[in-house]
């Protein structure tokens, strides 16, 4: 029997695991694909993670972006050098969550790939996790399995708060400059933006929704953009469609002996769609109460779900309060907003983790708002 169980070898995943190995606890990884595996994602990190662990993540880090550039239907160009901040990370899923996994491992965790669960029982003082052929037990679960995984129902969440959103992505093999800076579209899109994150070998180019409304043609959007940007055909590329779940408001993270991280959690950033960050902050913090409700603390998961709402979900109430004002009238926004320079700053300084929307957001809410009080339209 293990002290843990994770279900899910991504970022959460790997995080969690690292940090109860670490601590001495045995802890099992089940991930139902095997390692390394292609994971559709921007792969944008904000260095701020570098802060949760004591290795070092370059050998994961594909690319680092210096400078951000941000457009209007591919015109009105804002650019931001990050200046004497440390540089956003690019990385590829695929290398990032495994080198994450192959770090815990080092520290004594068990990794089953290439594995499907199949169930989970509750037996009374621990949990049994029925695999293809096998089960093994522990007395805690982390679920990890991402927001369309099936651990957040098994283990009773039926009614998850969170803002379903879609996004549509290809990988580009082309030569890319050292100087590439990452890549925001906001006037193409209704209710969210494009992007295009820049990778050692090549380019990630997306682009999603974070609001709902309307149906918009994103294949159509993104070979425009891609063609008449980067000189990139689509019908060359390999292209992925995905869904997200943001967070749309605090709720219970923790039950009967385990805990949702990740994506399961739904703590994806709903202005900037940011996730991987966000995820390893709740496979750390969920491995601190695991430990220490294995050392006896039985408030210890209710702690967890605190810990959650307070350190990420306040912020995120911001970030949503942000983020329905700025895609309501994406025009003002961009005009009031983006193209100011000391925003344009604050922003990078939210992405790479030196501010948060809490210290900025109620002054843009304000601006904007009162922009369009004015005329300013959008």
């Amino acid at each position: 029997m293990y002290d843990c169980i994770v279900v899910g070898a991504g970022p959460a995943g790997g995080s969690a695991a690292y940090h109860l190995a670490k601590q001495g606890r045995s802890v099992l990884v089940v991930e139902k694909a095997s390692l390394p595996r292609y994971k559709p994602c921007g792969g944008g990190v904000s260095p701020q993670v570098a802060e949760w662990f004591d290795f070092d993540f370059s050998p994961a880090i594909s690319f680092k972006a210096h400078a951000l550039r941000y457009t209007w239907d591919m015109d009105d160009p804002v650019g931001v050098d990050l200046g004497d901040m440390e540089p956003i990370w690019m990385v590829r899923r695929d290398v990032f969550d495994h080198f994450l996994v192959q770090q815990a491992q080092r520290q004594g965790a068990e990794l089953r790939d290439d594995t499907a669960v199949t169930g989970i029982e509750w037996t009374g003082d621990r949990w049994q996790v029925n695999m293809a052929g096998q089960a093994c037990e522990a007395r805690y679960l982390v679920a990890a399995d991402g927001g369309q995984g099936p651990m957040a129902a098994w283990l009773g969440f039926t009614h998850r708060k969170r803002r379903l959103a879609g996004a549509l992505e290809v990988e580009a093999d082309v030569s890319v400059s050292a100087t590439e800076p990452i890549h925001f579209e906001f006037g193409m899109v209704k209710n969210g933006y494009i992007w295009n994150f820049p990778k050692a070998d090549g380019y990630s180019i997306g682009v999603g929704t974070f609001r709902g409304g309307e149906r918009q043609d994103f294949r159509r959007i993104l070979t425009e953009y891609a063609q008449q940007q980067f000189g990139i055909d689509l019908a060359q590329t390999r292209q992925y469609g995905h869904s997200l779940s943001l967070w749309d408001g605090d709720q219970v993270l923790h039950t009967q002996h385990a805990v949702l991280v990740g994506e399961a959690a739904c703590v994806v950033d709903p202005m900037t769609a940011e996730g991987i960050r966000p995820s390893m902050f709740t496979g750390v913090k969920a491995a601190a109460a695991i430990h220490a409700a294995l050392s006896g603390d039985d408030q210890a998961l209710a702690g967890y779900t605190q810990t959650i709402q307070r350190e990420w979900g306040a912020d995120m109430a911001w970030a949503q309060r942000l983020a329905g004002v700025f895609y309501r009238m994406p025009g003002l926004g961009y005009r009031l907003g983006v193209k100011r320079p000391a925003t344009s700053e604050k922003m990078a300084q939210i992405l790479t983790g030196k501010l948060r929307y809490g210290d900025v957001a109620g002054r843009a809410i304000a601006r904007l708002t009162g922009g369009l009080v004015s005329g300013g339209g959008g």
